[in-house]
């Protein structure tokens, strides 16, 4: 971050002066750009896409010295702690930021932030692109895999949406590097900013899915371990793991671990090896020229018909069409 840039965020401004002398929160936004109806329905202050008139990425410091109370947008809003630390409510959940740390918050998520001192920075960072959003085991099929999204869904428990997601400090030098890169460019407003900032928002959404690590806190029962190792075994061994050699390795039988496998993740061995081996199959099909044929064979899909159909009611997609697309 360069020094010019920090010591103008790190300067109070006139809000944030009023602020420190009564303690009191004090609103910044203009009334036009709370939508009113929503407002009402959801009984919460709702800023919507008004906020951003001509620009298309809107950057702000979080102003000091007052908590915010909670609200709402109908946009998606990064919360950056460039600076100290800070406690938010998110959908009623306690998150504490760390500097370093980012909170990637899902249109309609409800947050309130608590007071911030002298020597905490946070930048927000707001976007309407409705490309990019937090159902983000839909964007990771590519990338990750059955285990990642297990794992992943258990740590959000049974909801049926993910509203937001943090991304810890520790080994993102990468996305803070970014991050610093879009404040730079916001602030300083050189030639073409609008467009730099939106290819690094690019790339910024795309660290933060690579980056982002899966912390279980709740200790597994022996069952669910089992599933966990299953998955795992799926995850690294797809092109010929089947229950019949688990059930061999680990001294089970077979029906109890299929039973076991489909309790504890909520689907058949079979649909979730099926799945495994279409994510490293879409891997193939958008990042090499092989035939797909042979791609099918390589996951261990032998039958094509089989590989299209499963193929196309996941990904919504013909597998030519899709590589074509990737491609363009």
């Amino acid at each position: 971050m360069l020094d010019t840039i920090l010591n103008t965020l790190m300067k109070p401004t006139k809000l944030e002066k009023e602020q420190l002398k009564s303690l009191e929160f004090h609103n910044d936004m203009p009334l036009d750009v709370y939508d009113t109806k929503l407002s009402r329905e959801e009984k919460t202050p709702i800023i919507s896409d008004v906020l951003f008139k001509n620009k298309s990425i809107y950057v702000s410091k979080h102003n000091r010295y007052a908590p915010y109370p909670t609200h709402s947008h109908t946009f998606l809003e990064i919360n950056y702690m460039l600076r100290g630390s800070c406690d938010e409510v998110v959908d009623s959940q306690p998150v504490h930021l760390e500097q370093g740390d980012v909170l990637l918050l899902d249109v309609g998520c409800k947050h309130s932030v608590s007071y911030l001192g002298t020597n905490d920075l946070l930048i927000n960072i707001l976007f309407r692109d409705r490309e990019i959003n937090l159902d983000l085991l839909s964007d990771l099929r590519s990338s990750k895999s059955v285990l990642y999204e297990f794992l992943l869904n258990r740590r959000i428990g049974d909801r049926s949406e993910i509203r937001y997601l943090l991304f810890g400090h520790e080994d993102e030098s990468e996305v803070q590097e970014t991050l610093d890169r879009i404040i730079e460019e916001y602030y300083l407003q050189r030639d073409f900013a609008d467009t730099v900032i939106s290819a690094y928002l690019s790339i910024l959404i795309a660290q933060l899915v690579r980056n982002y690590k899966v912390d279980i806190h709740k200790e597994m029962s022996k069952q669910q371990e089992l599933a966990v190792q299953m998955l795992k075994e799926i995850n690294d061994n797809y092109r010929d793991v089947s229950l019949e050699k688990l059930a061999a390795k680990y001294g089970y039988n077979r029906n109890y671990l299929s039973n076991l496998f489909k309790k504890e993740v909520g689907d058949t061995f079979s649909n979730v090896l099926t799945k495994q081996r279409l994510i490293n199959a879409n891997i193939l099909i958008t990042s090499t020229t092989l035939p797909i044929s042979k791609i099918s064979k390589e996951v261990g899909i032998n039958n094509r018909t089989f590989f299209y159909r499963k193929y196309i009611s996941y990904y919504n997609v013909a597998p030519g069409s899709d590589r074509k697309k990737k491609n363009q």
